[in-house]
């Protein structure tokens, strides 16, 4: 099911594989998710696919995500091929179309299996939507259009997990059951004797050898979707405290992870006005549906709570969507969210305007020289990636956030005061920003800056633990016969 924890599981089999000297890439065909990234030729994949690239110490492409869904309704998804916007389409339009994906994906497979000693495939929630199978290409469909054998993890923090386990194998036609070549139990707390009757049994029930019961980690990597823990309102505030916006329509939450391994800062993602009020920065992150994300935003009271922390002087910074929310007008002509027009929060001085063709790429740039409380980013360079329908305009009165070297069309961003917006997704895995926004928070604060933190290192140091857990928990033995054909 969604969430077993799939991602970091191929993530750390990547990270294995590598370790182990073989040339790894990740491969998800069919992704949904707003958490995603811009590769270096300029497509956009899914967030976790481009984790795992990194894990295997690769660039990520858009061969590792084919199809990528990004839902804008309840009902509906922006459908990317092969990294680029085919088209919005209802679930019911998709369905009756994904047919016509099955050979885009088996082509990006194949382009990646020719530069491969190993590929590592996730599916996508389960393999045992009985309603869904018709032209399946992520999960068992895919695994037996190209005959790959099949881990499946359960999660037993849930509860439940041998259930889980032998109801999903149920489920499945006697073809689909024979590639499961091993069982994982996933995020397992406690005494491992006292789970090995279990352990027994469901082998016995499902004729599959469990391959192994990995422990529940704490690991800073990425999370694929809004179901991350992080987006929990967490009570362990520190001496610093951020409060990220937590929008019905979230996107790219993982802009933020960086600002967690600073020492003195706490990340919250909050959704009611109250939990705005002792916030020392606020930020309003990327939305996959702007203008109902802002209707949201002012239907909650935390619009009004906003512009409250903003005159007292607390600085405000806009990512992409929440850039064009703190703009004076946000207007949608040709119907991309819905069509209309809308108020912005009015606190910098641009208007953005929805087109049909999507921006995105790799953005690498300077900070302007800045004033007030922006200043220590003054100067610094950054690298990041651009991803969004509006074109925004600023008025030519106030400062841009920065100059780039990849030929923006009309600025990627503006400054006001304490108020800062941005198309620049990635823009805190920079080093030298993450330092200085460090440095600008403890000075508002007060207080010395932390210990300090090289985040290239630790993201690197955290997949080398993820992976260090996992190979003590599984049994690679096991997994490389199953990649040899000998299981």
């Amino acid at each position: 099911m969604s969430n077993v924890g799939k991602s970091f599981l191929c993530a750390a089999l990547c990270r294995i594989f590598t370790q182990d000297g073989y040339k790894v890439r990740p491969f998800k065909s069919q992704n949904m998710a707003l958490n995603s990234f811009i590769t270096p030729a300029g497509g956009e994949i899914g967030r976790a696919q481009a984790v795992q690239a990194e894990a295997c110490m690769t660039k990520p492409c858009v061969n590792m995500n084919p199809v990528l869904l990004k839902p804008t309704t309840d009902v509906g998804s922006q459908v990317i091929v092969r990294g680029q916007v085919y088209k919005n389409m209802r679930a019911a339009e998709y369905y009756a179309y994904k047919s016509k994906l099955i050979p885009v994906v088996i082509d990006a497979f194949g382009e990646l299996e020719k530069e491969a000693d190993i590929v590592v495939v996730e599916g996508a929630g389960s393999p045992a939507e009985i309603n869904l199978k018709k032209d399946d290409f992520v999960n068992m469909g895919l695994a037996k259009m190209l005959d790959i054998p099949v881990l499946l993890a359960g999660d037993i923090d849930r509860g439940g997990v041998f259930a889980q386990l032998y109801g999903t194998v149920a489920l499945l036609e006697e073809n689909e059951r024979k590639l499961i070549k091993g069982l994982l139990i996933n995020k397992f707390r406690g005494d491992r004797q006292i789970l090995e009757p279990g352990l027994k049994e469901i082998e016995k029930i499902c004729k599959i050898p469990v391959a192994g019961v990995i422990n529940y980690m704490n690991v800073e990597i990425d999370d694929e979707d809004s179901l991350s823990f992080r987006l929990e309102n967490r009570q362990d505030v520190k001496a610093i405290d951020i409060a990220v916006i937590r929008f019905p329509k979230l996107s790219n939450f993982t802009d933020f992870s960086p600002l967690e391994s600073i020492e003195n800062v706490s990340v919250r993602y909050v959704k009611k006005a109250g939990e705005l009020s002792k916030a020392d920065m606020i930020i309003l992150p990327g939305s996959k549906n702007t203008i109902s994300d802002l209707k949201w935003l002012r239907q909650s009271g935390i619009e009004c709570e906003i512009k409250k922390a903003a005159s007292n002087g607390v600085g405000i910074i806009g990512i992409c969507g929440g850039f064009q929310m703190l703009g004076n007008r946000i207007s949608d002509p040709n119907g991309t969210e819905g069509g209309g027009d809308i108020e912005g929060i009015g606190l910098l001085p641009v208007e953005t305007v929805f087109e049909n063709e999507k921006d995105q790429r790799q953005t690498s740039g300077q900070v302007c020289e800045l004033n007030g409380i922006f200043s220590p980013l003054s100067g610094k360079k950054f690298h990041g990636y651009e991803i969004h329908m509006g074109k925004t305009v600023t008025d030519k009165n106030y400062k841009n956030f920065s100059i780039t070297n990849t030929g923006c069309k009309d600025g990627d961003g503006c400054v006001k005061e304490n108020v800062l917006g941005t198309y620049i997704h990635g823009l805190f895995d920079s080093q030298d920003i993450l330092d200085a926004v460090e440095e600008m928070l403890c000075g508002i604060k007060g207080i010395e800056k932390g210990a300090k933190t090289d985040y290239a290192q630790f993201r690197s140091e955290q997949y080398d633990i993820l992976a260090e857990n996992v190979r003590k928990s599984i049994d690679m033995d096991m997994i490389y016969k199953i990649l040899e054909r000998k299981i």
